[in-house]
């Protein structure tokens, strides 16, 4: 007989969780919108952010509050060197060349995090409440809960500065067509610049959210496998998509987890992304654009 307490509860765990996979997948669009560049090491740049917080707060002692905006900071500066020196060379080469040095990008953050802190797993100073959240009858982790909430607050700002802020404006004018762009005068190169660092921004932050739930290791950038499966299932180049897929693959894994065990997890989500790509290969809200890499 269906315990539907516990469907509830796992449920309310799956949408949490969903909630830092969009924060991720955001990230990831963001870049793809503004320079169609599949950024594949998203997730290592996510790990780079969650190291940069342990050692601000944990070796160097500084306090939380500026720990925090020091590791995010930290993370978009690393964001705009990679633009500038890797990426942007490569504006007008084949999409497959600019994938394949992201490609070659995680595995040198993979290797520069183990070199400088070892592949020992860290933990996370804390910084979120840790008294039990109850919805109704059912328990939702503190950190998981935490961790969905101030993913929503930064959601909502990012969309929120995008669409007023005079940078977003010319981030989205350029990602709708570069060439128009260029002929109204947004300075695109710049722009791409700007994408990169909120990107790696917004990785720092879940990463720091994440780091803080299950604690830090060089693995860190398997995250950023499940993420590539919600910008894939939602649409590439799409906002909306990043949000629902988030949801959506955050509620199969833990709906996985729960009923079939922890190993399915990863199962479960890849079957959903070839489901999803039989049906709509560009995304259940991607634009109708099919390239070939």
């Amino acid at each position: 007989m269906m315990d539907w307490a516990y469907l509830f509860e796992i449920s309310l765990t799956g949408i949490a969780g969903g909630g830092l996979y969009a924060l991720a997948a955001l990230a990831f669009v963001m870049v793809y919108k503004a320079t169609r560049v599949v950024n594949i090491a998203i997730g290592e740049l996510l790990m780079v952010g969650a190291y940069l917080f342990f050692t601000f707060a944990s070796m160097f002692a500084l306090p939380l509050w500026l720990a925090i905006p020091a590791a995010v900071l930290g993370t978009g500066l690393l964001g705009a060197v990679i633009e500038r020196t890797m990426i942007r060379p490569l504006l007008g080469e084949p999409p497959i060349s600019v994938f394949m040095v992201t490609v070659g990008l995680a595995s040198v953050l993979v290797g520069l995090v183990e070199m400088i802190w070892t592949a020992d797993q860290r933990r996370l100073p804390d910084f979120m409440p840790t008294q039990p959240i109850m919805v109704g009858d059912a328990f939702l982790a503190p950190k998981v809960f935490w961790g969905a909430v101030i993913a929503v607050v930064f959601i909502a700002a990012v969309l929120v500065v995008f669409r007023f802020w005079r940078g977003g404006v010319a981030l989205r004018a350029t990602a709708s067509d570069q060439a128009a762009a260029y002929s109204v005068g947004i300075n695109v190169p710049r722009v791409f610049s700007l994408a990169w660092v909120a990107s790696a921004m917004l990785a720092a932050i879940s990463g720091i959210i994440v780091g803080s739930i299950g604690g830090i290791s060089s693995s860190m950038g398997v995250f950023g496998l499940s993420v590539l499966v919600v910008v894939i299932v939602g649409g590439l180049d799409s906002v909306l998509g990043a949000l629902v897929g988030g949801i959506l693959i955050g509620l199969i894994e833990a709906l996985a987890g729960a009923y079939l065990g922890g190993e399915y997890k990863l199962l479960a989500t890849f079957i959903v992304l070839v489901a999803v790509l039989l049906v709509r290969p560009y995304g259940l809200f991607g634009t109708h654009e099919i390239e070939r890499l």
